[in-house]
Order: C-alpha cells, then sequence, then structure tokens
C-alpha cells in the first residue's frame, strides 16, 4: 500500500488519516498518522541490530529504496503494551522532520477523510498515560481513533530531534525591539520550548493558542477592536508562527484566512511543522505563508520571522509608533 496522490488541496481544513491498530490480549487498541507522514505500508521486514541503541522500541533498521537504512519503531513497545501476535504484522514506513522512519504494528484498516473539526485534543490523563504521544481523538464508524504524535516519540528516542535555538539570532537592524509574535501548536511540550527559547533570545515575547481557531479567534478580535477605533492589530502582533497538523483548525488554514483577510494579510507568517518536506512545500506556498520550515531547527525560523518583521510592514509601523 504506497501512498500516490492522495494529498488534498491546501486550506481546506480537512487531513486523511491511516487508521491502524495494534493488538493486545483481548483488545484492539486503534490508531491513526496523518497520510501526509506516509511513504508506504509494507510486509515485515528482517532488521539489524543498531549500536548503541538508545530505547528498547528500538528493534534495529532494515534497508530501504536508494539504499536508505530505516530505523524501526515497535509501536507497542514503545507505549508499553504487550503485542499479540496473530498475524503477520506491518512497518508503516514515515516521513517527517526530514527523517525516514519505520513503526511496527498489529495492521491497517484504512484510510479515513475528515475535517479537523472533528479532532478533539486529548485531555490531561489521556496525555499521562499515553506519555504525551496522543495528539488527537476522533470517533470514526464507532471507534475511537487516537491520532499518535510521532514526533514526539521520534524526538524521544533520538534527543538530537528535539527542538532547539542553538545561538544568538543576527538582526542588522541592531534596534533591539522586542516583537510580538503569536504561535500557535497543539503540542503542550512544543509550545513550552517555543516560548521558553525564543523569549530566551531577548527579542520575542510570544503569546500562544493550543489550535488554529483560537488564534484565529485572538486575531479576529484584534482586527474588531481595531475596525472600532483601537491599536492597530500589527501593534499587538509582528508574526505568526503556526504548526500544521492540529485539532479544530490547521494552520494550512489559519494561514489561507489570515492572507485573505484585508486588515490581516500583511502579517507574515511561518509554517512550522514537520510536514514541510520537497513534496509538500507546494502547500504552504498555495496558501500564501511567508516562510516554511520543518522542526525542530527553531534557530532557522527564528532567524528568518526577525528578518520578515524587520524587513517588512511591521517595522514601520513600531518605527512610526515609537516615532
Amino acid at each position: 500500500m504506497s501512498q500516490t496522490n492522495i494529498l488534498l488541496d491546501a486550506g481546506t481544513n480537512e487531513l486523511e488519516v491511516v487508521e491502524f491498530y495494534l493488538d493486545e490480549e483481548g483488545y484492539r487498541g486503534h490508531y491513526g498518522v496523518n497520510v501526509a507522514k506516509v511513504l508506504e505500508i509494507i510486509r515485515e521486514q528482517p532488521v539489524t541490530a543498531m549500536p548503541q541503541m538508545r530505547h528498547p522500541a528500538v528493534l534495529g533498521a532494515f534497508p530501504h529504496r536508494d539504499g536508505r537504512v530505516v530505523p524501526l519503531v515497535d509501536l507497542a513497545l514503545y507505549l508499553g503494551k504487550k503485542r499479540e501476535v496473530s498475524q503477520e504484522p506491518k512497518i508503516i514506513v514515515t516521513e517527517f522532520n526530514n527523517i525516514i522512519t519505520g513503526f511496527l504494528v498489529s495492521g491497517v484498516n484504512r484510510i479515513h477523510r475528515l475535517s479537523w473539526q472533528e479532532v478533539e485534543a486529548p485531555g490531561n490523563f489521556l496525555q499521562n498515560v499515553s506519555r504525551n504521544a496522543i495528539t488527537g481523538v476522533v470517533r470514526l464508524e464507532g471507534r475511537v481513533v487516537f491520532i499518535l504524535d510521532m514526533e514526539a516519540i521520534v524526538g524521544e528516542l533520538d534527543p538530537a530531534l528535539s527542538i532547539r535555538l542553538s545561538g544568538s539570532l543576527h538582526d542588522e537592524s541592531g534596534a533591539g525591539t522586542i516583537y510580538n509574535v503569536l504561535h500557535a501548536d497543539d503540542s503542550g511540550n512544543v509550545r513550552n520550548l517555543v516560548k521558553r527559547l525564543m523569549e530566551e533570545s531577548g527579542r520575542f515575547k510570544i503569546l500562544q493558542a493550543p489550535n488554529g481557531e483560537e488564534a484565529w479567534e485572538i486575531l479576529s478580535r484584534y482586527r474588531r477592536e481595531e475596525e472600532q477605533g483601537g491599536t492597530p492589530v500589527r501593534e499587538r502582533v509582528q508574526a505568526v508562527i503556526t504548526d500544521i497538523e492540529m485539532p479544530r483548525m490547521d494552520g494550512l488554514t489559519l494561514c489561507r484566512k489570515i492572507k485573505e483577510d484585508a486588515f490581516l494579510k500583511s502579517l507574515p507568517v511561518a509554517l512550522f511543522s514537520s510536514l514541510i518536506t520537497d513534496r509538500l512545500e507546494h502547500k504552504g506556498e498555495s496558501v500564501g505563508a511567508d516562510a516554511q520550515f520543518a522542526k525542530p531547527d527553531l534557530q532557522v525560523l527564528s532567524e528568518k520571522v526577525l528578518e520578515l518583521i524587520t524587513t517588512g510592514k511591521a517595522k514601520s509601523v513600531l518605527e512610526e509608533q515609537a516615532g
């Protein structure tokens, strides 16, 4: 089962999910992953042990296309479950953050097309028992399906893939102004890291939302207040950083709505997502994103956001305000 041309149009707030399952004794758990992250689904492959494996869930590696060697993660083992072998398992080969990884699962059901409005954010209890590995919950055909946060899983297995900001930010303006940035991401861990690292740089104040819908509500409120003679939006927010995959409203839809709004369209929008790959970059372009960066390198994202602000209209607004 290969992914061919399944990908949806950008900015429609829709996604397609590959539903798969993990069998335990007397129980079958249903899970999902965004089709956009799936390269293919293949049979179980013989693996070779990898030196210095940091986690027991990493079973080893197997050869893939173009001579690549792909690590194989036993998803049940990672989630603390004992997988019951009743049939030949499958491997879901994924690509995100420019990393290819194989996940061993019991089997695959089908692909579902749905709206992000149908995806609910997981509660704190569910997050705790899943080790923060669940990013959404959806009900499909009478089943509860858990959307897995594959980036969080891979980031825990290999800390080198975690979000980082490794140095100071280069600012040709030298103004030293602190800029207000609205950041939308459904992952609490990502929000905490981005806020801490960007604010520690001394150049940003971060306002955050857990999904695109709440980010849009914030901007819409600012726009209404500006229309009524209040503070202009661009004096309150100078840029937006958004993830793509989020319950209620995804980042592509958020970007499209911003760029179609007369009051907001000049606001720089940067996509910061594991879905930024060569084969998916056209989606961000189609909704008018000003910049796109794959997680986890926050350094280049922060530098680009600073450049967009200081070389664009946000700079002139702030200069006028200061004068």
